[in-house]
């Protein structure tokens, strides 16, 4: 590269030159910005203005898939393949758009002008197929839209009443940071014990106790302290966070506020995957409107109390959901998991102690101080208390975010998602228009995405709280319900899950590295209706290995939806036909 090329990177890279190590993903997504790709000697000057090893720098431009070392086109289609875009068509909008250009998946063409790639999922399974494109460094939805419109239905629309119109909510919209001046003038210990009081849990899929892991972080010792919002929503069949972010972002920056305020923390991050990198402005922007009206920053409302907030734009590695290889992310390295203990709350960022929670869990803070424990507490049951996102995909009429109390069946979730017996006619795959006749169509569901467990028709009246998914053998995970009517080869949905978790795999321990890559063979050959004698047994070795040798949640439950479809008996193996009871 020229000199003044070289000029043009290091303006690029200069406002992270301060953070060192830490700015090290900020300043590769904004030298690939100015170059369109990151050679040799932009990662050499990366390097060089951080202080960062090559070797280090190289490895973290390897690891995450949305940095390129090679050159690539000034316009990036990217077509999802990942379930609900196959169930979709997404596959053959991907050849389409191949051989319109003469091109195979991954390949530019050769006036470097275009480049068209098969990605994993792109979190707007409600719109699949689903596209993404990158032209000159800026990000779209699909190859022609500003940002995605989501359909949001529900009962409650306690946390979705903003969402749904399809633009962002102003700050004069959604008022004055009410439940953040209620909290100011509470102790945070009294803030703590209100949350404990709520019942509120995690919404990522861990389900621990929110108000316990403020505590334990507000007593940590150690400073600074720091809160996290874990906006690294991957999981296939995921998108509710998206709305959340697109639609009410004020009600998640409120909620970390919040937590900040109860665990002594002065600074918080917004980590946001890096397929939504198109949401950065409306976060900038919320931010922006929050600082002007002295809610973000030094001394917000003349409390005492300083916080702000710095957004981190991932790169592509479904990894990076898992709160310790975010930790590490936004440190500046791979996003390889710790091992634990220590826990985040005492040892979390940089070290510190740290709280993190997903956009929908940040999203319920500030209503339960708005209405109250108790309240809150009357929403759902006694051990699911509040409302509940679910994202439902797949072979339903009315794909989307549905809010719902804790406690409603399964059924009456997909009764909903169903529409009226009309629609049924003009957009499923059943005989009649009767009410019920969907659920004579149904082949099975999945709960909780990728990392879920499967669910028939025999399930549709468990009740869609923890305890009840619970006890019937179901993961409700990050609230994924992935409908597969009667026409679908489950082998071909098997083999797309496998290979979602072989690509996603960081490679830091042996059984997730491995196993990954042997269930994915497998289940090639299950698909190809060519399965070996053992086949059936070695599956489930792999499986169970993975669940229970694996350093994290990815290789925990990389093997959980295949192992419950053994279970239950969906797919055959060994006589090509793909589906029925038994292997």
């Amino acid at each position: 590269m020229s000199e003044i090329d070289l000029l043009v990177v290091r303006q690029a890279i200069e406002p992270y030159v301060g953070l060192g190590r830490s700015g090290l993903l900020p300043a590769l997504h904004a030298a690939q910005r100015v170059c369109g790709w990151i050679s040799s000697e932009v990662a050499v000057e990366v390097g060089r203005t951080l202080g960062v090893p090559l070797a280090d720098v190289h490895g973290v431009i390897e690891f995450y898939s949305l940095f390129y070392n090679h050159p690539v086109g000034r316009r990036i289609v990217r077509v999802c393949t990942d379930v609900a875009c196959m169930l979709k068509g997404g596959d053959g909008l991907l050849a389409q758009r191949c051989a319109e250009h003469g091109l195979q998946p991954g390949e530019t063409t050769p006036d470097g002008a275009l480049t068209v790639e098969a990605a994993p999922c792109l979190g707007m399974c409600d719109l699949a197929p689903a596209v993404l494109t990158t032209e000159n460094g800026r990000w779209r939805v699909g190859e022609g839209a500003l940002r995605p419109q989501a359909p949001v239905y529900g009962v409650s629309r306690l946390l979705t009443a903003r969402c749904g119109r399809g633009r962002q909510t102003t700050l004069a919209e959604y008022g004055g940071y009410e439940a953040l001046r209620k909290a100011l003038k509470m102790s945070p210990q009294e803030v703590i014990a209100e949350i404990k009081a709520a019942g509120l849990v995690g919404r990522g899929g861990a389900a621990f106790p929110t108000g316990v892991k403020w505590e334990a972080a507000a007593k940590a010792q150690g400073s600074p302290k720091y809160v996290v919002c874990n906006t690294d929503e991957s999981e296939p069949g995921t998108f509710k966070d998206r709305v959340l972010l697109m639609d009410d972002p004020h009600s998640i920056l409120e909620g970390m506020l919040i937590a900040g305020y109860a665990i002594g923390a002065a600074r918080g991050y917004f980590y946001v995957r890096g397929e939504y990198a198109y949401m950065l402005p409306v976060l900038e922007a919320v931010m922006a409107s929050a600082r002007q009206a002295g809610l973000l920053g030094e001394n917000i409302l003349n409390s005492g109390f300083s916080f702000d907030v710095e957004i981190r734009l991932g790169a592509g590695a479904y990894i990076c959901g898992e709160e310790t290889a975010l930790f590490e992310s936004i440190e500046g390295k791979r996003g390889f998991p710790r091992i634990k203990p220590p826990f985040p709350t005492t040892h979390g960022l940089f070290g510190k102690p740290t709280v993190i929670n997903n956009v929908e869990t940040m999203c319920n803070v500030p209503l339960i101080l708005r209405m109250g424990a108790q309240a809150y507490r009357n929403i759902g049951t006694e051990k699911s208390t509040g409302p509940k996102l679910f994202c439902v995909s797949g072979d339903v009429v009315r794909p989307g975010v549905y809010e719902v109390p804790f406690g409603v069946t399964l059924r009456e979730l997909l009764d909903i998602a169903n529409g009226s017996p009309v629609e049924r006619l003009d957009g499923y795959s059943v005989e009649t228009g009767q009410p019920d006749n969907w659920i004579t169509n149904i082949q099975a569901i999945l709960f909780g995405g990728a990392a879920g467990t499967f669910a028939t028709a025999e399930h549709l009246d468990v009740r869609l709280t923890f305890e009840d998914l619970r006890a019937a053998g179901l993961s409700l995970g990050s609230g994924v319900v992935m409908v597969f009517d009667r026409s679908r080869d489950l082998r071909q949905v098997l083999l797309q899950l496998g290979h979602f978790f072989a690509h996603e795999s960081c490679g830091k321990c042996y059984p997730c590295q491995m196993g990954t890559q042997r269930q994915v063979e497998i289940l090639e050959r299950l698909a190809a209706g060519k399965s070996l004698p053992g086949d059936f047994e070695r599956l489930q070795d792999v499986g169970w290995t993975m669940t229970d040798a694996s350093l994290c949640g990815l290789g925990q439950t990389a093997a959980s939806a295949v192992l419950s479809a053994m279970k239950l008996g969906l797919v055959k193996i060994g006589d090509g036909s793909g589906c029925g009871n038994g292997w």
